[in-house]
């Protein structure tokens, strides 16, 4: 059982930068895969980042590439998010997502656990 709480959401303007943070409880943490998604209002939930477990290889949505970094540290049982260059239409609420495998934190459907989520709103 991982439990899963995300912090760091909030409103910025354009072009500036946020950092999300979740932090993970349970002892086999650094034996799963972590993701980011968000969820637009009157939108499907969709992908933004993911990081394995193993050799902390990183994936991104094409919308968030070049701007957001995710990163991880199995010592302190948390999975970060850095955000920069931030537009409106990042706009959404962030969830923390893990998986047993990368592949399942891409896609919402692949996800085991998810946290409840934090409110990133950027003005424009």
């Amino acid at each position: 059982q991982v439990q899963l709480v995300e912090s760091g959401g909030g409103l910025v303007q354009a072009g500036g930068s946020l950092r999300l943070s979740c932090a993970a409880s349970g002892r086999t943490f650094s034996s799963y895969a972590m993701g980011w998604f968000r969820q637009a209002p009157e939108k499907e939930r969709e992908f933004v980042a993911a990081i394995s477990w193993s050799d902390s290889s990183t994936y991104y949505a094409d919308s968030v590439e070049g701007r957001f970094t995710i990163s991880r540290d199995n010592a302190k049982n948390t999975v970060s998010l850095q955000m920069n260059s931030l537009k409106p239409e990042d706009t959404a609420v962030y969830y923390c997502a893990a998986g047993r495998a990368v592949v399942a934190v891409i896609t919402p459907v692949g996800v085991a656990y998810w946290g409840k989520g934090t409110l990133v709103t950027v003005s424009s």
